[in-house]
C-alpha cells in the first residue's frame, strides 16, 4: 500500500515536476513534450530517475532532454516575535 501524500510530505518528500522533450519515433526532427509529476526525495530523485530508465527501456521516442523542478510542500514557516501592540480608534 502506497503512503498518502501527507505521509510522504512529512517524511521529507517534495513535489517534483519534470518536462521531457523527446523525438517522435516516425519524425526524428520533431520534438514533443511530456509532463510528469510525483513526490520524490531531493537531491537524489530516485523516482524521477526510475521513470527515465523506464522511458529509455520501454518508449520508442528517444529522449532529447529533461527539465525538472522540485519543491517541498511542507517547509518551516516564518515566525515573528511581536513585542508590542498599537490600537487605532
Amino acid at each position: 500500500m502506497r503512503p498518502t501524500e501527507t505521509e510522504l510530505m512529512l517524511k521529507g518528500y517534495g513535489l517534483t515536476t519534470a518536462e521531457f522533450f523527446y523525438r517522435m519515433p516516425d519524425y526524428r526532427n520533431v520534438l514533443n513534450t511530456f509532463i510528469w509529476q510525483d513526490y520524490d526525495l531531493a537531491p537524489d530523485h530516485p523516482r524521477l530517475f526510475r521513470f527515465i530508465e523506464f522511458w529509455q527501456e520501454s518508449i520508442e521516442g528517444p529522449l532529447h532532454s529533461v527539465r525538472f523542478t522540485h519543491r517541498k510542500m511542507i517547509s518551516p514557516g516564518e515566525w515573528q516575535n511581536v513585542v508590542g501592540e498599537f490600537t487605532l480608534h
